[in-house]
This record gives C-alpha cells, sequence and structure tokens, in this order.
C-alpha cells in the first residue's frame, strides 16, 4: 500500500512539474508576441533610410545611428512636450488622488439616505463613452472660454469627472477594511474628516498607489483631449506633438521611432518599479462588495 501511494505521489509530482513547465513556456511566447513591437520599435528608432527600405528586411543595422535620438531634439521641442505632458499627468493624478477617495469614503463608510443611488449613478457613467459627452463638455469649455488650456484637461480631475472606474476601485478597498475602526473612533468623538485622513486613509497605500499608476499611464498616452482643447504648438503634449510631426513632415520613420521610443520607455520604467504596488491593489480590490 505504501508503494503504490509513493509511485502516485511521484506521478503527482511529476504531473505538477509538467503542467508548471507547460504554464511557463505559454507565458514566455505570448511575452515574446508583446514585447516584439517593443523591440521592433527601438531597432527601427536606430536605423538609418538604408536599412529601413532594404530587401530582404534588415533587423538590426551593421552600423546603428544612434544619432537619430539628437536629431528629434531639432525636429520638435521634445523637451518642453515631455514637460507638458509631466504637467498635465501629474495635475491630473493629484486631483483624482484628492477627489476620488472623498467619494469613495462617502459610498462606504457614511451612512446616508441616497448612499447607494449615488454610488450606481457613478458606476453608470462607466457606460458613457467619452465621445458621447465630448460635444456637450467642448461646448461648455468653450463658453466658458477656456479652450486652449490646460484647464479643461486638468480641473475635471480635481471634481472625479470621468473618474468613476478609479471610484469603484477605491471604494471596494475601503469596504474591504474594518468597520470596527470607525465605530471606535466615532466612539472616541473623532470626526469624519479625522476619521479619513488618520486612520482609514493611511491603511489605502497600495489601492492610492494603483489609481496613480493607471491613471499618470492613461493621462500621459491621451491624445484626444489634448488634441480637442490644446491650439498652440508650445503647449503641446508628445501624444499630440508627434501626430503633428507626421502630419506637417515628411516622415522620418526613424526620427519617429525615436521620439516615440522616448515617449514609451518612460511608461515602461514606471510600471516596472510600481508593478509590485499596482499588482497588490488590484488583488485586495473587490474582496468584499
Amino acid at each position: 500500500m505504501s508503494s503504490a501511494t509513493s509511485a502516485f505521489s511521484r506521478r503527482f509530482r511529476t504531473g505538477g512539474q509538467y503542467r508548471r513547465f507547460l504554464s511557463h513556456v505559454l507565458l514566455t511566447a505570448f511575452s515574446f508576441v508583446f514585447v516584439t513591437p517593443i523591440l521592433w520599435l527601438l531597432v527601427t528608432s536606430i536605423k538609418s533610410d538604408k536599412d529601413l527600405y532594404a530587401i530582404p528586411p534588415v533587423f538590426f543595422p551593421k552600423h546603428p545611428r544612434w544619432e537619430n535620438y539628437a536629431d528629434v531634439f531639432k525636429v520638435i521641442d521634445f523637451p518642453g512636450m515631455t514637460w507638458n505632458t509631466f504637467l498635465v499627468s501629474a495635475l491630473s493624478v493629484i486631483g483624482v488622488l484628492i477627489s476620488a477617495p472623498l467619494v469613495a469614503y462617502a459610498c462606504s463608510h457614511i451612512e446616508w439616505r441616497g448612499k447607494n443611488i449615488v454610488f450606481a449613478i457613478v458606476i453608470g457613467t462607466l457606460l458613457l463613452p467619452y465621445q458621447v459627452t465630448m460635444i456637450p463638455t467642448y461646448i461648455i469649455w468653450g463658453k466658458l472660454g477656456l479652450i486652449g488650456t490646460y484647464v479643461p484637461l486638468v480641473l475635471p480631475a480635481f471634481l472625479s469627472a470621468g473618474a468613476g472606474y478609479y471610484i469603484f476601485m477605491l471604494r471596494q478597498f475601503f469596504m474591504t477594511l474594518p468597520v470596527s475602526l470607525v465605530q471606535a473612533a466615532k466612539i472616541d468623538g473623532a470626526s469624519e474628516m479625522r476619521i479619513y485622513l488618520q486612520i482609514l486613509l493611511p491603511l489605502c497605500k497600495p489601492i492610492i498607489a494603483t489609481v496613480g499608476v493607471l491613471l499618470f499611464l492613461a493621462t500621459w498616452s491621451d491624445f484626444l483631449g489634448p488634441l480637442l482643447y490644446l491650439n498652440n504648438e508650445k503647449d503641446y503634449t508628445l501624444s499630440l506633438g508627434l501626430y503633428s510631426f507626421m502630419q506637417t513632415h515628411y516622415i522620418m520613420w526613424e526620427k519617429l521611432m525615436a521620439a516615440a521610443a522616448m515617449f514609451t520607455v518612460p511608461i515602461i520604467v514606471l510600471f516596472f518599479f510600481a508593478q509590485k504596488q499596482l499588482i497588490e491593489g488590484i488583488k485586495l480590490t473587490g474582496i468584499k462588495g
């Protein structure tokens, strides 16, 4: 009996090792599929005109042309556009991280009439694509005389406009926190704002980091918003600047790929350093509804 049990255990362990090996092979294959476009982008950014149009195609040039990266600064105002993009992204993150947790706290740990209805309306905003509200919103900003400024891109973040998804994530995380903490603080005479700022908010660092990273990535690569509201080239963000470069010049693919690489690499670096907090925040969200 013991020999049969040991044989079964060995087969089970072997089968488990085989499944793990197969899963690693599949994950590696899928990773290669997703990494290939980035590799092609980086390789193309150091090619010359001759290598770009060579037949058969040249994957890696014999003489890499690193000057393409320096030429980008001669063709477009890359530092200025980078600063504009960072400014809009940072202000949007700050605005959402100030306003969205307040809404999430009010919809989770404060009892008031109509709370569930308001939260349902917030979730309902996720069903409205940006294109539905784009025209009336543009008309409103136009009547306020703010077209051509960063206000339409930044101010809505401080009002939690369009932040329904992040409010949902934060609210679900707040629901996982013990109610006894809030009740004990209220017994001690703490106000709602003190409970929020000194007790609950410090416990929400994982989800706040997750929301910050997701929002920064979305704002950094946003194209439609700057396209609608920015008219002056000196105010362009990177996504709009690269599009303008494609429209107003003979497409120099090697320089365009170099600019796109410098546009993409910061996002990859940010995700690489923040992936632990990102995964932890997503994992802890939604445990309790």
